[in-house]
């Protein structure tokens, strides 16, 4: 998620992008958390998104925007939401060699099953059937599964 102020103007009424998200299911979370606060909240890109995913950087990803007078309020609880991995408990996940809390979790291509995977899938224009995940601290760089 990245949180960022950008305008536009439509029927009068003016909006602002206080995020993007690299996939629409990450923009559909937080757009049910900051309904739940009373705020009104739009998305744009994300059935072009949905469509292909390959061209979100492309694009810039799911856009979230807001009504203008709610943007300061927006920006507060996105701020408030933790983005860092946690575990099926909802405890945060800690890092084994730093016992930092700044993990996040990501794919990996690094094995033979997932580059094949991701070699069919490039190739045929369909997403991979296989797919690798590892944690990776953001203090000391070390990556690892739970």
């Amino acid at each position: 998620m990245t949180i960022r102020k950008l305008k536009f103007v439509k029927n009068d009424e003016i909006f602002s992008t206080v995020a993007s998200f690299q996939y629409s299911s990450e923009a559909q979370i937080v757009k049910g958390r900051l309904e739940a606060e009373g705020i009104r909240v739009f998305l744009s890109d994300n059935l072009t998104i949905d469509t292909d995913p390959l061209v979100s950087n492309a694009i810039g990803g799911v856009k979230l925007k807001v009504r203008f007078e709610d943007e300061d309020d927006a920006i507060s609880i996105l701020k408030s939401i933790n983005r860092y991995s946690i575990d099926d408990q909802g405890n945060a996940v800690v890092c084994p060699n730093c016992n930092s809390k700044k993990v996040d979790y990501f794919t990996n291509v690094k094995d033979f099953k997932s580059l094949i995977s991701f070699l069919v899938g490039f190739i045929f224009g369909v997403l991979p059937f296989y797919t690798k995940y590892e944690y990776r601290c953001e203090n000391c760089k070390n990556k690892f599964n739970i």
